[in-house]
């Protein structure tokens, strides 16, 4: 029989939330799904007893678990709505295998689709332990409807057990994380919170408080059409300077050849014809003289074609996000409270920068100093995604620690 948090997460999966990243950025949320799920949601807070619950119309939900105890910090949990539309998130269909055994397990047997121990190692770091998986259609969800699932189960733990002392809870539910917009409305003075962790991270003991600066880059490359058979010293093709532009920039610098604090430029999308051509990047460094060089070494490539082609090629380099480092190190307490609460639990804390994005980035910077912390889902995005059930139940277990242990500070004080 699945634990209370897994049969709440495998229900919340068979929600459809996917958001949309072509949709108006004046349209919030992306899409109409996330905002029936977050009615659903509501509806289930105010059956635990919840307080001062409330659904934006732009899609964010947030609400309050009241202090048991009066005078300390005002804690914030917090996770996102949406899938990512990088996969399909309809129709998903969860399976449990019991006992992992090791073996290869067969997801999809119509498109030979598996995961396999030699592919995903990790798999074996879970022996004996139950998993849930997809059925190899659509991504599982637990980015990050693990993360509200563990949060509805601790608020259902604390509401029932009146022994454990906590502080004020407050909890927010946002739309649109996967595309960006997850704190583009989100009200951090209405919040209340003193601090707050996004519960949106990945394989069990996972903490972070860094994660990349992000901007986007947008090629466009105008060229000029003509006749083939009479096309030389006529003819611009501008998939052919596309491919120039693509080439000046550095080869090893790509998601799939970096790891832990390496940069890169990633390819989104290739468009095009003779006449005219796109190239949509994004661009992410940990540090901000490393953003700036990226950002330099893209304006360069363009230069250098242009003085050669003419004035063929315009960018649009837009900043996304900031690394939360520098005003998490200032607030550091918040990281070591939660520390603490992960060894009281048994668990050794794997504190490793996010090679991504975060809600907790942008609150940082807005004054919400807000860490990152694990489900304990793996390969997300992918029909290969999956979530050991213990994890999971781990997860909730750290959420309760530090509510409580939250209760025991006498002052949160910023070190600034």
């Amino acid at each position: 029989m699945a634990s209370p948090v897994i049969e709440r997460f495998l229900r919340y999966v068979a929600i459809p939330s996917t958001s949309n990243p072509k949709a108006n950025s004046a349209v919030s949320p992306s899409t109409p799904e996330q905002m029936r799920f977050a009615t659903i949601l509501k509806e289930e807070l105010t059956s635990l007893g919840l307080e001062e619950i409330h659904l934006s119309p732009e899609g964010y939900l947030t609400a309050t678990l009241p202090a048991r105890t009066e005078g300390f910090p005002v804690i914030g949990f917090i996770a996102h709505l949406d899938t990512s539309p990088e996969v399909s998130g309809e129709n998903v269909q969860p399976r449990i295998i019991e006992a992992y055994d090791g073996k290869e397990i067969s997801l999809n047997s119509r498109e030979c689709l598996t995961l396999d121990p030699r592919e995903f190692p990790e798999l074996l770091d879970y022996l004996g332990e139950d998993l849930v998986v997809t059925d190899g259609t659509t991504l599982l969800g637990a980015d990050d409807k693990a993360g509200i699932a563990a949060i509805v189960t601790l608020l259902e733990e604390l509401v029932s057990r009146p022994e454990l002392p906590h502080g004020k809870i407050r909890i927010a539910f946002t739309p649109d994380e996967e595309i960006g917009r997850g704190t583009d409305h989100f009200d951090v003075p209405g919040f209340g919170a003193d601090f707050a962790y996004t519960v949106d991270g990945g394989p069990l003991g996972e903490l972070q408080y860094e994660n990349f600066n992000a901007a986007s880059l947008e090629v466009c490359i105008a060229g000029r059409n003509t006749h083939p058979g009479t096309a030389r010293g006529r003819m611009i093709n501008a998939l052919t300077l596309a491919r120039k532009y693509a080439s000046f920039l550095p080869e090893g610098e790509v998601p799939e050849l970096t790891e832990n604090y390496e940069g890169f430029f990633h390819l989104l999308s290739f468009r095009g014809t003779v006449e005219k051509a796109e190239l949509s990047y994004i661009i992410r460094d940990f540090s901000d003289e490393g953003l700036g060089r990226r950002k330099s070494i893209a304006r360069e490539a363009a230069a250098l074609i242009n003085r050669t082609y003419g004035d063929r090629i315009s960018l649009q380099i837009t900043d996304s996000y900031k690394n939360m480092r520098e005003p998490l190190e200032k607030r550091f307490e918040v990281v070591e409270l939660a520390i603490q609460a992960m060894k009281a639990c048994g668990i050794t804390p794997q504190i490793v920068p996010i090679r991504g994005g975060t809600d907790g980035a942008r609150l940082s910077w807005h004054g919400l100093p807000t860490p990152n912390l694990f489900t304990g889902g793996h390969n997300f995005h992918s029909r290969y995604e999956f979530l050991p059930a213990s994890s999971l139940e781990k997860c909730v277990q750290v959420l309760s620690q530090i509510a409580t242990l939250t209760a025991s500070m006498d002052t949160l004080e910023d070190k600034s």
